[in-house]
């Protein structure tokens, strides 16, 4: 089911009495679904909107939602979940993490920027709420039905001011600032928490450049050479591995086979959602055969994350599923080196997050059969992307 959250929260003085509103709707037809609204105490604005976001999540959750649409009026709150913005007050981050665990429990969450106009229900609650933290008499106030699905103007006639939606961040740790970070500084105190992703030995499909999915296609010669060597590479890299997690597709089985062979048999562990993008129709096509046969579908794939191949799945939907995957890790593994061996799209993705880029990015990057990458992050919310498609180990070896 899908829903629309939109939350609000605010406090009179700043720190003040404060309050927050949140209102659960369904996202094809408007229709309230949930409300929630608490006074506070005594708090201050962000602590208030942040505990609005928490009280939304948790209502579309208890009705069984499984995609959020999440609009709020705090820029703040937004960029912080999406993991653009840090978070430099302490006393926000315990309240952020809590809002990201929450997020885990969806298949998948948007965070949208609107104008406090069009966010007029969760903030008459929240405003009842603070009347009530103000020790003033509660109105009654009761979010109406209206057209969740879109950004409607305030006054007749205006024009709808768009919202800026963006999916968070599988690197955004709950817990990062008032604004955007001016520079990176390595943490002193804390013990980084490390990536090594390694794309698949090359196939025959991709010797040939085709469209290569869910087909279980096997290593070639060359790459189960090219993955002996990158295990030696990783050896280097980092002598200690914890655990290697791999798609279930023998051309990562074995790749991660090669590589916990040669630094010191690590559990490896088949995880389904580091599995490659499903191409339906493309599959085992070439990309001058897919452009002939499909040239408009292919365009709009091209243009959209949100679109997919005939019969198969789009990055959008990858997205949300290696997000999962990626979470659980940084969470399991705090302080360990974990060596994720997949495809190329999960993998993109995951390196499109950890450097805070477009989406252009997907179609642009290169990764070369056992290329090497390399993200460290750390507690506080610290990212450094640190090697990408590293290939120095395969000097001497074919390559596609």
């Amino acid at each position: 089911m899908k829903v629309v959250v939109e939350a609000d929260g605010g406090a009179r003085g700043n720190p003040g009495p404060a309050g927050y509103g949140a209102v659960v709707l369904d996202a094809d037809t408007g229709t309230v679904l949930a409300e929630r609204g608490e006074a506070l105490g005594v708090a201050t604005n962000n602590v208030a909107e942040y505990q609005g976001l928490i009280a939304g999540l948790r209502a579309a959750a208890e009705i069984g939602a499984t995609s959020v649409d999440v609009r709020m009026d705090s820029k703040l709150v937004v960029e912080q979940m999406c993991g653009r913005w840090q978070i430099k007050n302490p006393g926000l981050r315990p309240l952020a993490a809590q809002a990201a665990t929450l997020v885990r429990e969806f298949d998948s969450v948007r965070f949208s920027w609107i104008p406090r106009e069009q966010n007029k229900r969760a903030d008459a609650l929240a405003n009842q709420a603070m009347d009530q933290a103000a020790g003033k008499p509660a109105k009654a106030t009761k979010a109406t039905t209206a057209p969740a699905a879109s950004a409607t103007p305030a006054v007749p006639g205006a024009p709808a001011v768009p919202v800026a939606e963006v999916q968070p961040s599988m690197f955004a740790v709950a817990g990062a600032g008032d604004a955007p970070a001016a520079s990176w500084e390595p943490p002193t105190t804390a013990t980084a928490t490390r990536l090594i992703l390694v794309r698949h030995g090359e196939t025959g499909l991709n010797k040939q450049s085709r469209y290569s999915g869910r087909g279980d296609v096997p290593l070639s010669e060359q790459g189960a050479a090219q993955a002996t060597a990158a295990a030696a590479r990783i050896a280097v890299i980092r002598a200690k591995v914890d655990v290697i997690v791999c798609s279930p597709l023998s051309r990562c089985v074995d790749t991660a086979r090669a590589i916990a062979a040669e630094v010191g048999d690590p559990p490896v562990r088949a995880e389904a959602d580091l599995i490659e993008c499903d191409f339906g129709e493309w599959e085992g096509r070439t990309f001058a055969e897919v452009r002939e046969r499909w040239p408009a579908e292919l365009t709009a794939w091209l243009a959209s994350t949100e679109l997919s191949p005939p019969g198969g799945e789009s990055f959008a939907q990858v997205a949300g599923r290696v997000r999962r995957v990626v979470r659980e890790l940084l969470t399991a593994y705090r302080g360990k080196t974990v060596v994720v061996v997949s495809h190329v799209s999960p993998l993109k993705i995951m390196l499109r997050d950890a450097l805070g880029a477009g989406d252009a990015l997907l179609h642009r990057l290169y990764l070369d059969p056992t290329g090497i990458s390399v993200i460290d992050t750390w507690p506080d919310g610290g990212v450094a992307v640190r090697t990408v498609n590293d290939t120095a180990h395969l000097a001497g070896i074919a390559t596609p």
